[in-house]
């Protein structure tokens, strides 16, 4: 009985060493594998094509003095060390930030109510966000020529894109459609994207206990006739705002215009920042990110999405810059559909977008921005 019972011994400690790894593997390569792995359709944007064989900026002609030019960089070589970017991120990346105006739990519909590209330096580090007017009247591609939509406002790309609509069939859904249309129209390449429909919000914000904002001035959001919803008003000074408030001060533009608009959109990220980094809400965040798992709509895979995390503490305020491209550049319009759209030179806003992504605008706050 004895010896059988050590015979079988060793033979138990070995399957059980056997299964523990192989559970621990299988455990593992799950984890790994959906760390990485996007939590929602990749953009997949075509890959640019070189317009000419020309040499690139980084790689010098040919010397007519091989002979001088190589003594030359032997005697002065040029740096080759570059900042290594932070939290493990990419030196730079673009993403694509929505506002979609859906009150349900899915991102089957709903229009691109907010529209905001981020440009986040890991190196500096310094984040960069740029307001765009969802009322410019643009191209729209890659839609079916059985429904003949070729143009629309820039926030109906997001909604003509969705999968509720089927009018899209191509890669990243809304998305994935609007993305495609900043980049034919502004030549704007985004790399990833990110999407928080109204309730989201709602509940993000009451997540963290509500959010702080002071105003010079009072807000009015009232009706102004019979078809505008009720916003609220809201009195100079100090406030606290649950999700809700935060939502309809967030909205309110018929009073003003759409410019003001973005720019308290801009008061209550920056509000929602400074909760969020807070001592007593950021040992939550975890619990939060869970919380809302499957209710933010994005590509962005965990590990990308820990690299932000990582990198939002480090970045000091002066690093953290709004922008919008000047109103001046832009005029009341309505088109021949009779459509309400802004009217303004393309090629003045591609000039403004080329430089935000190239990190050379804008290089001071713009006001209002975080305190």
């Amino acid at each position: 009985m004895t010896m059988t019972l050590l015979k079988r011994k060793p033979v138990c400690i070995v399957v059980g060493v056997v299964l523990l790894f192989g559970v621990s593997l299988a455990a593992y390569l799950f984890v790994f594998k959906n760390w990485n792995e996007p939590l929602g359709p990749e953009l997949e944007l075509p890959i640019l094509t070189p317009l000419s064989s020309s040499p690139s900026p980084t790689e010098a002609p040919p010397s007519p003095m091989p002979g001088i030019l190589e003594e030359t960089l032997i005697a002065n070589p040029e740096p080759t060390s570059t900042p290594k970017p932070l939290c493990g991120g990419p030196q730079t990346m673009i993403i694509l930030a929505i506002g979609a105006d859906s009150r349900s739990n899915d991102y089957n519909y709903g229009l691109a109510d907010v529209l905001r590209i981020i440009r986040i330096d890991f190196v500096t580090p310094k984040v960069s966000v740029l307001s765009l007017p969802r009322d410019l009247w643009v191209e729209i591609p890659d839609i079916s020529d059985n429904y003949g939509i070729t143009h629309g406002k820039l926030n109906q790309a997001y909604f003509y894109g969705n999968p509720g609509m089927g009018y899209y069939a191509g890669p990243g859904a809304g998305p994935g459609l609007l993305a495609r249309t900043l980049d034919l129209n502004f030549g704007l390449r985004v790399d990833h994207y990110i999407a928080v429909n109204m309730l989201t919000f709602v509940k993000i914000v009451d997540a963290v206990e509500g959010i702080d904002i002071y105003l010079a001035e009072a807000v009015d959001g009232r009706p102004v006739d019979d078809k505008t919803e009720d916003m609220g008003y809201f009195p100079a000074g100090q406030h606290h705002f649950n999700g809700d408030q935060a939502l309809r001060f967030s909205r309110i533009r018929k009073r003003d215009s759409v410019f003001h608009r973005m720019d308290r959109q801009t008061q209550v990220l920056c509000a929602l920042r400074e909760k969020i980094l807070n001592p007593s809400v950021i040992t939550d965040i975890p619990e939060i990110v869970s919380a809302f798992y499957g209710q933010v709509q994005t590509d962005l895979s965990l590990a990308q999405l820990s690299q932000l995390v990582c990198l939002a503490p480090k970045v000091k305020k002066e690093n953290l810059l709004f922008a919008s491209i000047p109103r001046e550049h832009f005029s009341q319009f309505i088109n021949e559909e009779g459509t309400f759209i802004w009217d303004t030179d393309f090629d003045v806003i591609r000039s403004y977008i080329a430089d935000f992504v190239a990190g050379v605008w804008p290089t001071e706050p713009k006001e209002p921005t975080c305190p």
